[in-house]
């Protein structure tokens, strides 16, 4: 086990045992280890049918059955299917933000908790999971960053259910931030930036990537592209909310 992460898993016991367990989104009292209360948990805004089988995007149409949103219809995926079971709105996007921009590592247990509700989904069951991948980030963005919020992620749902974690992701190209990219031009900034590094672990496996929020998809895309490439049998993708 890394230092770091040692030391930090220490602070945080002993910030539990110096102060009472309360909610993070509210400060109402909880049980230990619970970190959202149940009114705010009833907050965080859901998935519900009708949504796209590819990608999740919710409709508000009266559509009854299945279907592929125009954003999926209209592109070469190379992931099966993208899997969130919440919108990042409201508590789960504070959450996401306070995990991965202000270094609240003890979120990372609700959040983990939101994807495992990901993983339950029909389409991600549907087919065994060979191993669970994590979105790498580049080497300068993780310096700046000192962790990888999606290798966090990936390796406490692997500890939780058992699934072999598997870093056969490598970021080899600095992208510029994809926040006000189109989809056409995070597509092209992320032509080429990862590599697969265990060419010989993703063959003839079926592949869940996971990743903390999903937008247009293209960064998930382009990993499942080159995993796909080098022999995955499949691609899945997992993440806590859609954007």
């Amino acid at each position: 086990m890394k230092i770091g992460t040692t030391l930090r898993r220490a602070g945080e016991a002993l910030v539990s045992l110096l102060y009472p367990p309360h909610c993070a989104h509210c400060g109402a009292d909880t049980e230990g280890g619970v970190h959202l209360c149940a009114a705010c948990a009833g907050q965080a805004k859901m998935i519900v049918a009708p949504f796209c089988q590819r990608c999740s995007e919710p409709f508000d149409g009266a559509i009854t059955s299945g279907f592929t949103c125009a954003n999926c219809a209209d592109r070469t995926l190379h992931f099966d299917c993208a899997v969130s079971r919440y919108l990042s709105r409201g508590v789960v996007r504070e959450f996401v933000h306070r995990f991965k921009y202000d270094r609240h590592f003890y979120l990372r247990h609700p959040l983990a908790d939101w994807l495992a509700e990901a993983l339950d989904d029909e389409r991600i069951r549907a087919q065994p999971i060979g191993a669970l991948v994590p979105v790498p980030l580049h080497s300068a963005r993780f310096r700046e960053r000192e962790f990888n919020q999606a290798d966090v992620l990936a390796e406490l749902l692997a500890q939780r259910t058992g699934t072999p974690l598997l870093r056969a992701l490598t970021r080899i190209r600095y992208t510029t931030t994809q926040t006000r990219l189109d989809r056409h031009e995070r597509m092209e900034n992320l032509r080429n930036a990862f590599r697969v590094h265990h060419s010989a672990a993703v063959q003839n496996r079926h592949l869940v990537l996971v990743d903390d929020v999903f937008t247009t998809g293209s960064t998930v895309d382009e990993c499942a592209r080159v995993l796909r490439a080098a022999g995955a049998a499949s691609v899945r993708v997992v993440t806590v909310a859609r954007g």
